[in-house]
């Protein structure tokens, strides 16, 4: 792989994966995430390939930072990866104004902004690779996630009107919709929810990180440049297709 490769909520779970897996392919890599500390023990596993930046992706300022200190530093990425993501499982009549929009600044709004800030230089550049992490939720709906799953279902429609007006650029757009994935934000659900998450999967048992993050390299890679528009999951059969 040629280039800089810019991944968001790097900082820990799918986003981790991912920058780990294209530095291991060589790739000069920059990892956002609000969590510095997170970032910097991504970085460890390839201090030569990995750089870091702390990112608030919510926020416009924050993010039209980190584009031009990664333009000033390693030029115009070949492929960026919005993997940041949050939510907390709760009915939803209990959800909040303020956490519905934290959900969907975070979710939704942070992919609209990175996406705006990358893509210009990409295009110039004479294309690339774009890349949305997106959830089955956004698919088929998630009891207890209402907001998320609107938020993801927002990413996927993002992801599959870009992929029409890039496509004269050259520039690729794919989502990849990670199941239940044994990450942070999974771990920090309820207990019975998480049990009966695995019993409904065919494979009965969680997604790892890394094989969520083998997706988005696929996407990423030369391999797939006849591929744009496209979601996939990556769920062990709990969301099949019909």
């Amino acid at each position: 792989m040629e280039g800089v490769a810019v991944v968001t909520g790097a900082g820990s779970g799918i986003g981790r994966a991912i920058a780990e897996q294209l530095a291991a392919r060589k790739q000069r890599v920059v990892a956002l995430d609000m969590n510095l500390e997170g970032a910097k023990a991504t970085a460890a596993a390839a201090p030569d390939l990995i750089s870091v930046r702390q990112t608030d992706i919510s926020d416009p300022a924050e993010v039209d930072e980190a584009r031009d200190w990664t333009l000033a530093n390693f030029g115009p990425p070949s492929v960026v990866v919005n993997a940041a993501g949050w939510d907390l499982t709760a009915p939803f009549l209990q959800a909040t104004v303020d956490f519905a929009r934290k959900v969907l600044d975070i979710n939704l709004l942070g992919p609209i902004l990175v996406s705006r800030a990358f893509l210009p230089s990409m295009i110039e550049a004479g294309g690339g690779r774009l890349v949305n992490i997106a959830s089955d939720a956004g698919r088929v709906g998630s009891s207890g996630e209402s907001i998320y799953a609107g938020a993801k279902g927002g990413v996927i429609a993002l992801s599959k009107s870009l992929a029409r007006e890039m496509a004269r650029h050259s520039i690729t757009v794919n989502c990849v919709c990670p199941g239940p994935t044994d990450t942070p934000l999974f771990a920090a659900q309820d207990e019975r929810l998480k049990e009966a998450l695995i019993r409904a999967i065919p494979l009965k048992r969680l997604a790892t990180p890394e094989e969520v993050a083998a997706a988005v390299v696929f996407f990423a890679s030369e391999e797939a440049r006849y591929i744009t528009g496209q979601v996939l999951s990556v769920s062990g059969g709990l969301t099949m297709a019909g």
